[in-house]
């Protein structure tokens, strides 16, 4: 065991690498498949908070099974955050991340709002620094694959007492994932939620917390029983303010060509803040493409692809980049399709800006990457 940062120098580690590695001929088939979230490496990094000694014993080991006491506080009281965010090979051999400061500020957000302690973002880097380091023969080449790296934490206080953990654990672990589209860039079919809401003004929707996906289930259920691959969630006031679909952000486009122009849902404390979303805004700005927030009702998505106004709509997140929306569903709006049911122009375009960014294929004009190795 040493204690080093393996490179960094943002967080000191102590390092304790496995003595059991995944053989390499077993890592080169799942590499040549991985699937998502299935694999992970060889390696987690973990950090304990206390009251008494704050964040301390930062330490790399071996990938294994967590054990916690029945009592622990996060399995009854949901005090539990996460992140989501990918490493990428470069054609010239470095391994980088996509503005992984934002997912630290985001996560420290997340942790302030859930009453938990907030993870310094030299930790939270540090520890993808680290991790990736130590397992870089994990991290697949090729522009639509990645290694893909979920912090997360946990209130661990033993005990059923109603109140915000006075220990706290922090873990990140990492899996390589394909290509989310493995066969090309198919649209989806979604079905708009009329009875249930994601979140309210006030509550814990700009926060990425367990819970919020949790209580998400029950209408993607619904989506699937109705033959949709995601839901659209609508605000919990009004119920016509179209937010976001499942855990993505949305785009509209309205028109073609160099008129073409985007709009976001506007960020209202009840939607995730999306790294990826922000992304694109600027993004569009670099290829001379308008793109603005907004708000727009179910009746109007509706009614603007039926007059040709909204021809294009499209999902973003960490994980798919951009998914195009080909039909939309509802049980009181009835159903239309967009884009004629195919993937737009511009929403191709934009994927692959900024994908060529992401893996290097373009300049990082707004220096988004971060080198690991």
């Amino acid at each position: 065991m040493t204690t080093a940062d393996l490179g960094t120098a943002m967080w000191p580690i102590t390092l304790d690498p496995s003595d059991h590695p995944v053989p390499v001929g077993r890592r080169t088939e799942i590499l040549a498949d991985p699937g998502f979230g299935v694999h992970p490496t060889d390696h987690l990094v973990r950090a304990t908070w206390t009251s008494e000694d704050g964040w301390h014993d930062a330490r790399l080991e071996a990938f294994a099974p967590l054990q916690f006491d029945p009592l622990t506080n996060f399995m009854h009281y949901g005090q539990a955050i996460f992140e989501g965010l990918k490493a990428y090979r470069h054609a010239d051999g470095r391994i980088v991340t996509f503005r992984p400061g934002q997912n630290a500020e985001r996560f420290a957000r997340s942790a302030r709002r859930l009453a938990m302690a907030e993870l310094p973002v030299e930790l939270f880097v540090g520890s993808i620094e680290a991790l990736v380091r130590q397992d870089r023969e994990w991290v697949p080449s090729g522009q639509e694959r990645s290694l893909y790296l979920r912090p997360f934490m946990l209130g661990t206080e033993v005990g059923l007492g109603v109140r915000p953990s006075n220990r706290y654990e922090y873990l990140l672990i990492a899996s390589p994932a394909g290509a989310y589209f493995p066969r090309g860039l198919k649209p989806v079919t979604v079905w708009i939620s009329d009875d249930y809401v994601r979140a309210a003004p006030g509550g814990t929707g700009e926060a990425k917390c367990a819970g919020n996906y949790a209580a998400s289930l029950v209408a993607q259920a619904e989506a699937a029983q109705h033959g949709c691959d995601q839901v659209v969630w609508l605000d919990a006031v009004e119920r016509r303010w179209i937010e976001e679909m499942g855990g993505m952000n949305l785009y509209f486009v309205y028109g073609e060509g160099d008129a073409a122009r985007l709009v976001t849902p506007e960020l209202t404390g009840s939607l995730l803040p999306g790294i990826t979303r922000s992304s694109l805004l600027t993004v569009a700005e670099d290829l001379g493409i308008r793109a603005q927030e907004g708000r727009i009702t179910v009746d109007e998505w509706r009614e603007g692809c039926a007059s040709g106004e909204i021809t294009e709509v499209f999902a973003c997140g960490t994980a798919a980049v951009i998914t195009p929306v080909g039909e939309v569903k509802s049980r009181t709006s009835g159903s239309w399709s967009v884009a004629e049911g195919g993937t737009g122009p511009v929403t191709t375009r934009l994927r692959q800006a900024l994908l060529d960014i992401q893996t290097g294929e373009a300049p990082d004009t707004h220096s988004w990457l971060h080198t690991i190795c």
